[in-house]
């Protein structure tokens, strides 16, 4: 049995140290506009908004029925590039255990920000591994179109200096949006298989996850063995 619930509790995050050990929260961190929300919504519902909307901070968890395994929750957190709560900020990379960094193929500047996001990943670790995937978003833009970065050169400073996973997708066209998730889920040891976008799942939209009211739940069905 696979379960969607979409919950507005994200204001207290789980320590898989402290008793949780069936939960997993993967997190996406960039600039603001850099595609974090787009590339979520395209894995999830197979959709993309060509409207930019700022988001305020959303929890998406995934409940899971695993054969032989028990009940697994596994939680995407989609946070704003503003930053304004740095004390929040820390908080969550404190508590999660795997981190998307996300930049654009044509903001430099976003690059730069993941270069800084990596490092404080790093210092609030302390010196725990950190389990890190770049993620070159709006990966469908040629040069003519204003692509800066070029995938070889970011890919020979992620994972030749960092030696952290390295991935471009675009959520516009859906190209390898999948992928990112396949890498996170990788790091953290889970089975790709619990790829919701393999599942085919039904569009259900979360709620913001500042907000506080009781959850929606919506139930689907997927089979994993």
């Amino acid at each position: 049995m696979f379960q969607e619930k979409n919950e507005e509790d994200a204001l207290h995050p789980v320590q898989r140290s402290a008793g949780r050990p069936d939960t997993v929260r993967l997190v996406f961190l960039g600039g603001a506009g850099v595609g974090k929300s787009a590339l979520i919504r395209r894995f999830l519902h197979d959709r993309f908004e060509h409207k930019y909307t700022r988001t305020v901070e959303e929890l998406h968890v995934l409940e899971y029925d695993t054969a032989g395994s028990g009940r697994l929750r596994l939680e995407i957190l989609d946070t704003s590039g503003s930053y304004s709560f740095p004390a929040m900020r820390e908080l969550r990379i404190r508590h999660s255990d795997a981190f998307a960094l996300v930049y654009a193929v044509d903001d430099p500047a976003s690059l730069e920000e993941v270069r800084r996001l990596r490092g404080e990943i790093l210092e609030l670790k302390g010196g725990e591994r950190a389990s890190i995937t770049v993620v070159g978003a709006k990966a469908d833009l040629t040069e003519a179109e204003g692509r800066v970065l070029t995938a070889g050169d970011v890919m020979a400073t992620v994972e030749d200096e960092w030696g952290a996973n390295f991935v471009e997708a675009s959520a516009r066209t859906a190209g390898n949006t999948v992928g990112v998730f396949r890498a996170l889920l990788h790091q953290v040891e889970l089975p790709h298989r619990l790829s919701p976008a393999i599942c085919r799942r039904r569009d259900t939209l979360p709620r913001p996850a500042v907000r506080r009211r009781p959850p929606l739940k919506k139930n689907h069905s997927c089979v994993l063995s």
